[in-house]
């Protein structure tokens, strides 16, 4: 970003409206999430099914359980731990709440040290404390935050659950299209479908890196490799599985 655009963010009036505006939450982990684990699960069936010698329906059907079942085990599980964070948040106010009415004078001392550590001391420091434990929700926020290192405003359950499902099932569902669309089994279908599914790995990187602004080739073929680790991963088992019981399909 130029110097002049920073200049313009840091304008007192843009200050001013960007904090009125309040923060944003981001969903994005849970689409990178999704849509990696969607990618690597359902490429990681077809690759399977693949090394296992299965037609294209199983492939279809095997993937589009996976697709629902396993993308709605992931955001009901996304939901619970987000739940579970809201909750937590809870309790500790609760907790803090509870602390200052029974023993308020150490809860000040600990404002006062924990102010202190950030380098302010003398008339300063007392300022702090007094402008702080004068408001009693200021002063169990700022417990909150900087005792327990809780945000005060954590994701909401069911936005985060739906990131989690919609990403899983639009990215997983590209292993798929080949079988979809080609009337045909083996190696050709595989093949168009494994290097869709790579493209999807490295787009996904590449989405993340360039939201996150970071490497946009490291973050791309960091994804590949582990969504191709899988995918073989499970290819090799197949196969394996196959010899081993000495199916024949």
């Amino acid at each position: 970003m130029k110097r002049e655009e920073l200049e313009k963010l840091h304008h007192p009036d843009a200050i001013s409206k960007r904090l009125d505006a309040g923060f944003s939450k981001s969903y994005l982990a849970d689409a990178v999430l999704g849509a990696i684990d969607g990618t690597i699960t359902t490429f990681a069936v077809v690759a399977g099914a693949m090394g296992a010698g299965f037609s294209s329906l199983v492939v279809i059907i095997l993937g589009f359980a996976n697709l629902f079942a396993d993308g709605f085990s992931m955001a009901v599980s996304n939901y619970q731990a987000t739940r579970s964070e809201l909750d937590r948040l809870s309790k500790a106010r609760k907790h803090e709440a509870m602390h200052i009415d029974l023993v308020p004078d150490g809860e000040r001392e600990e404002i006062r040290q924990i102010f202190s550590r950030k380098g302010f001391d003398g008339e300063v420091l007392e300022k702090i404390v007094e402008t702080i434990t004068s408001d009693r929700n200021l002063w169990i926020d700022t417990m909150v935050t900087e005792e327990l290192g809780m945000p005060l405003d954590p994701p909401q359950p069911v936005p985060a659950a739906f990131a989690t499902f919609a990403a899983f099932f639009v990215a997983g569902l590209i292993p798929l299209i080949p079988y979809l669309l080609i009337q045909e089994t083996g190696t050709r279908v595989f093949l168009v479908s494994a290097i869709m599914t790579a493209m999807t790995f490295l787009a996904i990187g590449l989405a993340k890196a360039r939201i996150l602004q970071l490497s946009l080739w490291r973050s791309g073929l960091e994804t590949l490799f582990v969504g191709g680790a899988a995918a073989t991963l499970a290819f090799i088992v197949g196969l394996v599985l196959r010899q081993w019981l000495g199916v024949e399909l």
